[in-house]
Order: structure tokens, then sequence, then C-alpha cells
């Protein structure tokens, strides 16, 4: 009895477990048909969205003709915008679409499977990640399901290569197109692009390399490769100096954030080839640009103009922070100077560039309540020409009394090497100067001869008429016909009834058509200004042949008019041209007047340097040089703009009979006291056979035996 019970007891329990068993199997089966429904449902929801966007598109258009756009197009430019205005959508979407794959596709391998949700999910996930694992597969279900998956899978990895690939293409291409951000400070920025950037570049690189070489980053709105390459075809050497080329405007200050302008140490603005009023006003909202900067500025900008009228302009917008270079302004006076004293031309190349030797600030303590005649003789490695005054607000006095007394936080303006190559020494000995008459010449009136017109011709008239001795002629020579001649010099602010030293004499004529050039009295002119005609002055080498041109003419004309007898009593052979031939016959033309010509390009100076049968002025590269020094040391500028006024101090090419006697031995100490006595500085000397002057001479205590035909360079105030 007791038995029977058990086994009934006993299958009792068996009946309730399967019982058990078999409504887990149900329900497992239910959920993974719901599963496996779910999958299928969620993969074909997308379908009747889009065709129920289409259905009412289509029914809003019939309803309302004056709707324009359909609903799937808004869809369309919403989900076009989403992807291009958010830089990280694409990415995104990439992601949900996987995360969706891998969801649906666990969730049908759930369905078609014996395995857990969460072995379906990692199962769904191999077979995305490599399509090859899909190959164990058994049964129909399974196989057509993880097929399905693992070409999903394919697409988006594919997609995923395509976004990585785009991404790369983006950033190389950002790099090469110079878009990419600078990360420099206490860099030297030059915005824009001309002719005078490479020797700016040439400039900066050697003022650098005693620092063991800088920065220089340049921006233009051109190509960062066309960039590097013009650059890299420039013949000198960087000495160190890393250049960095972007691409941008500097009228938009995320370009200008992006080659850190704030922490630049100097900002360049170079002048755009061409029109001089488009280019002024492109700088003018080049330094708009720069004072909106919201980080500020650490350095000052040092401005290239076309026109001094322009100058006002930019100073009133820049303020304090502008340093400005009136390319043409510093070219004419240039050239004025050079024809009244023939070699100077040289002597300023060697001044304004930091090959030789250049303008120095510094405070030295030691001199202070020192007497300004005792600093002139203290320095063996410089030459002391100013002194900037603490107490004048940081004025810079050029050539300043013997007696003035240095105060505590007076500078000393020297000539010099470079910054790290001079430093006062103790006074040397030194004879006094003992009294010799030093007579200036006067002056006398002079004939000259100006070739060709541009926009500024009314300001070198200007300056021509106070360095020029009363009763002198000027002799205008250009394709201007008389009467607009007259208009544009009104224009420009010449009032021709104050002349009072000068008159002018007009003459129309093209300056490379050797008959009208021949219905001059070339031979009768003092000096001759060619000048880089505005027409062509947009093209250097078509300047440079237009004035090389007028200047073999001229030189012709003028050694055919001479009489034969005196061209052969002509002081000796120069360079290495024979006398008789054409070369040497301009070349004794060339000892009767001076030819100053406008040189745009290096290769031109070495043609005229070569056959010296012409002084020359090389704009671009002295303009360069003066944007390099300002740009080095902005308080420079104040020194050349005295050295280029019309009033004040100014370089002279003085005789050595003014200062000395024939064969008298003197050290150069001892003439600088000389030249003291009528309150001038002599930087430097060219003796009679010499081809260049030595500026800043070392050995300043040696006594050496001089000759009267020998030149002293110095600075005085104008006569």
């Amino acid at each position: 009895m007791t038995i029977r019970l058990q086994a009934c007891n006993t299958s009792d329990t068996f009946d309730t477990i399967s019982i058990l068993q078999e409504s887990d199997h149900l329900s497992s089966k239910g959920l993974k048909i719901l599963a496996l429904t779910v999958s299928i449902a969620l993969l074909s929801m997308p379908l009747f969205v889009f065709k129920y966007i289409d259905y009412i598109s289509k029914f809003r258009s019939s309803y309302n003709c004056s709707e324009k756009v359909s609903l799937n197009k808004q869809l369309e430019y919403r989900v076009d915008v989403l992807l291009s205005v958010h830089p990280y959508a694409k990415a995104l979407a990439l992601l949900v679409a996987t995360l969706m794959l891998i969801c649906l596709g666990g969730l049908a391998l759930f369905g078609v499977t014996d395995d857990s949700l969460a072995d379906c999910l990692w199962l769904s996930w191999t077979y995305v990640a490599d399509s090859g694992n899909h190959g164990n597969s058994e049964g129909m279900g399974p196989r057509l399901v993880s097929v399905s998956i693992s070409f999903g899978g394919m697409l988006i990895f594919a997609m995923m290569l395509g976004l990585v690939s785009e991404a790369i293409s983006e950033k190389l291409d950002s790099l090469r197109k110079g878009r990419s951000e600078v990360v420099e400070q206490n860099h030297t920025l030059i915005l824009g692009w001309s002719d005078k950037l490479g020797s700016l570049l040439n400039q900066l690189a050697i003022a650098n390399e005693s620092l063991g070489g800088g920065i220089v980053v340049v921006m233009a709105e051109r190509d960062k490769e066309e960039m590097e390459l013009d650059i890299a075809k420039m013949e000198f050497d960087f000495r160190g100096t890393s250049v960095i080329c972007r691409s941008g405007s500097p009228l938009i200050l995320a370009d200008l954030k992006k080659v850190s302008v704030s922490k630049a140490r100097a900002i360049v603005v170079l002048a755009d080839d061409g029109n001089a009023d488009q280019s002024d006003a492109r700088a003018l909202r080049t330094v708009l640009s720069l004072t909106g900067v919201k980080e500020g500025l650490r350095g000052h900008i040092v401005v290239e103009l076309s026109d001094l009228d322009n100058e006002v302009l930019v100073k009133l917008v820049g303020g304090q922070l502008v340093e400005t270079v009136v390319a043409h302004d510093v070219i004419g006076r240039l050239m004025i100077q050079c024809a009244r004293q023939p070699g100077l031309a040289q002597i300023w190349e060697d001044i304004l560039g930091f090959e030789n030797c250049e303008f120095y600030i510094k405070r030295w303590p030691q001199l202070d309540g020192m007497q300004f005649e005792d600093v002139l003789i203290s320095f063996p490695d410089a030459i002391p020409c100013g002194v900037k005054v603490a107490s004048r607000g940081g004025k810079i006095i050029l050539n300043p009394e013997d007696s003035y007394v240095l105060q505590e936080g007076d500078e000393v303006l020297v000539i010099a090497e470079d910054d790290d190559t001079y430093a006062p020494g103790a006074l040397p000995m030194v004879n006094g100067a003992s009294f010799m008459h030093i007579a200036r010449p006067a002056r006398k009136p002079q004939k000259i001869l100006l070739c060709g017109w541009r926009r500024d011709v009314d300001d070198m008239i200007v300056v021509l008429d106070a360095f020029l001795a009363p009763g002198s002629e000027l002799w205008m020579f250009n394709e201007v016909v008389e009467s607009e001649r007259e208009r544009k010099l009104i224009d420009g602010g010449l009032d021709l009834s104050r002349l009072v030293n000068i008159t002018l004499v007009h003459r129309e004529g093209n300056a490379v058509i050797r008959r009208h050039l021949e219905s001059l009295p070339l031979e009768s002119f003092d000096s001759i200004l060619i000048l880089a005609d505005e027409s062509v002055e947009d093209s250097a080498i078509q300047a440079d042949s237009r004035s090389l041109a007028t200047l073999l003419l001229i030189r012709d004309i003028q050694a055919k008019r001479l009489p034969y007898r005196e061209a052969m009593v002509t002081r000796g052979q120069r360079g290495s041209f024979s006398r008789g031939s054409w070369i040497g016959e301009m070349q004794q033309a060339s000892d009767r007047s001076v030819i100053i010509s406008e040189i745009l390009d290096p290769r031109t100076k070495n043609l005229l340097s070569m056959s010296k049968i012409s002084d020359y002025v090389l704009s671009n590269e002295l303009v360069s040089m003066a944007l390099a020094m300002v740009a080095e040391d902005r308080q420079i500028n104040d020194v050349l703009e005295e050295l280029f006024a019309e009033e004040g101090n100014e370089l002279h090419i003085r005789l050595a009979e003014l200062y000395l006697h024939e064969g008298e031995e003197l050290s150069f100490y001892e003439i600088i006291l000389r030249a003291r006595l009528k309150r001038e500085i002599i930087i430097g000397y060219r003796l009679a056979n010499a081809e260049r002057a030595v500026i800043n001479p070392p050995n300043k205590n040696e006594r050496r035996r001089w000759s009267v035909k020998d030149v002293f360079v110095v600075i005085s105030e104008k006569e």
C-alpha cells in the first residue's frame, strides 16, 4: 500500500515537471517568435514611413497647388543640413546605424536559434565586425539572418572607411592649402604678397641670424603650395629662419587668428602691386581688421603705403600701434639725395640693410652724466649718432649738441654691425681737435632733368625746391600733355606759385625714342632722374627695361656730343672696358653728369653696377630694407623719417679737404672731433681708389695717412 502511494506521488512529480518544461518551452518559443516579428517589423518600418511621406507629399501637392516644396524634399533638406552643418553628424549616424544593426540582428537570431538574447547580440556583433563568421551557421533561418547581418556589416564598414578616408583627405587638403592654425609666438607676421617679399625675407633672415634664426609667417590670398614654391626659388640663405605660409585674407578675423596675430612681435602689411589708391584702401581695411582683434596685439604694425596723402588716415585708424613707410615718398627722396650726391645710393643700401652696419638703440647706464662729445668716442665698435631723451617722452635727437649730458633713462642711437657686437669702453686718448676752417661749399643753381611720370611727382618737386639753390631749373620730360600735367600737379596739392628755388620747364615726348631725347640739351644737365613710369610700374621687368633703354640712349647721346679732345683727356679707364668701346664712351659721359635710375628688379641692378654708367636706386629692395628695420625696431622709423625729410639732419658725402690736409696722419677719432667743430658726425669714409665706402670702420684710434681725394660720409643738418 505504501509502495503504491510512493509510486503514485513520483509519477505526479514527473508530470508536473514535464508540464512546467513544456510551458517554459512554449513561452520561450512565443518570445522568440515575438523577437523575430519585432525585428522584421522594425526593418520594414522605414519602407512604410517613406511610402507614407511620399503619399502625404502627393496629397498635399494635389490639394494645395500653391505648395511648391513637398514634404519629402523638406525632410531631405533637413537631413542634408544636419549632416553638413554638424561636424560629427556623419560619424554619429554611422554609430546609430551600427547599433541598430546589432540589435535587430540579435533579435532576429534570438528568434531563429535556441541561444539566449545576450549570446545572440554578441554573435550579431561578430557578424557585423567580420562577415566570415557566419560560415558556421546551421539551418535555413540562422543562415538567412547571419547573411543579412554580414551584408549590413559590410555596408557599415564600407561607409566607415569612406568617412575615415574623407576625414584624412580633408586634413591633408587643409594642410596643403594652408588652413591649419599656426601655434607660434614672438614671430614676424607678413600680410600680403608683392615683389618686395623676397628682399624683406632676406633682411629678416639676416637680422635673426645672431639669435640662431627666427619664425616668419606669411599670409596671403594665394595657394600655399605656390607661395612655398616661389619662396624656395629665392636665391638667398635663410640662416636658420623658418618661413611658414598660410592662405587667407587679412580682412577676415578668423584668418588672422589662424596665424596667431595677437602673439606676433611685429606685423608687416605689404602694399599690393597695382593701383596705389586701391592698395592703400586695402591696407587701411587691414589695419581696421587688426585693431579689431579681441585678444589685442602684442607687437606693432608696419604698413607699406603707396601714397603719402593716405598716411594720415592709416595713422588715425591704427593710432599708436602703426608705423608707416610710404614707398614712393622714400624712393623719391632717396633719388633726389643721390642725384645731388653721387655714391649715396650705395651708402644707403649698406645702412638700411642688415648685412653691414645699421641703426640700434640701447640704454647704457654707465654713460649717465657723460657729455655727448665723450660718448662719441666711447664705442670702439660703433658710432653714436643721437640720443633718445627720456625726459622728452622718448624723442630721438639726431646729432645733438656736444654739451648735452646723458640723463637717467636716456638711450644711445648708434650705427653698429649688430646689436650684440658693441659696448662702451674706456675713453681713449685722442688728440684734441685742432682748429681747421671747415667751409661748406656754397650751393649753386643746378639743371635737373626728370624723365617719366608717377603719382608723387608733386611731392618730389616740393623736396627739390627745398634742396636746390635759387635759380635752379627742373626739366620735366614725359608723355603727359602739359595742360594735363598742371592739372595733376594741382590736384596733388602743389601750388606752382609757391616754388621759390626752381623753375619748371616742360617737354613732351617718349623717353625710349631717340629722336625725342635728342631734342633735349642732355649734355647740359647736372643730374638726370629716370623714374619707373606709372604706366609700367606694375611690372618690374617692363619698368626696368624701359628705364635701362632710356639710360643707354641718354648716355649714348651724351657721348656723341662730347668733344673728341675732351673725351680723350677724360680720366682713366673705368672698369674693364676700353676707352674706345661703346660702353667706354658712355662711362666717360657719366663723368660729366649724374644719372639716377629707379630700378625695381635686383637683376637689373647687377647689369648697371657692372657697366658703371649710372648710379641707381633699387627701390623695391631699399623699401624692403626699411620695412625690415622698422619691423625689428619701430623706433628706427623716426630716425629714417628725419633723414629723408626736408628739415633736420641728412646723410652727406664730404670731400676730405674740408677736414684735413694732403698726406696728414690722423686717426678716425681725430677726424670725428674735427667734424664736431661744425656739428657733424662722420660715420664712414671712401678712399680715393676704393669702389665702396666703409661705414663704422674698425680700429678707430689707429692713425693713417689720408688724401684730399678721399671722401667722408657724415650726418649733418640740411644745407
